[in-house]
């Protein structure tokens, strides 16, 4: 069965979380932290949203955002990168 369609709304807060599958860590490094907060601070500009607070544990994340444009995209996006282990150079 298909998930609900996502509602939206310009200005709105999202929390936005992943987890590694099985609880698996998602970052291995100090460098991987920083590559993921690259990400984000680049897709802030790509995809219009204020990241008001975030927190990056061992095996998940959580940010609090709030999209000026298109939150669907970035939710898209985001979850390519987490797939692929969640570090490296964005593709979308």
């Amino acid at each position: 069965m298909a998930r609900p369609l996502r509602i939206e709304y310009k200005g709105a807060f999202y929390h936005v979380t992943a987890r590694g599958n099985e609880r698996r860590r998602i970052y291995y490094s100090k460098t991987d932290y920083e590559k993921f907060k690259a990400y984000l601070a680049g897709a802030q500009e790509k995809y219009g949203y204020l990241l008001h607070c975030y927190v990056l544990m061992p095996n998940h994340y959580h940010l609090v955002d709030r999209f000026i444009k298109n939150f669907t995209a970035f939710c898209h996006c985001e979850d390519r990168e987490r797939r692929s282990n969640l570090v490296g150079i964005s593709t979308c």
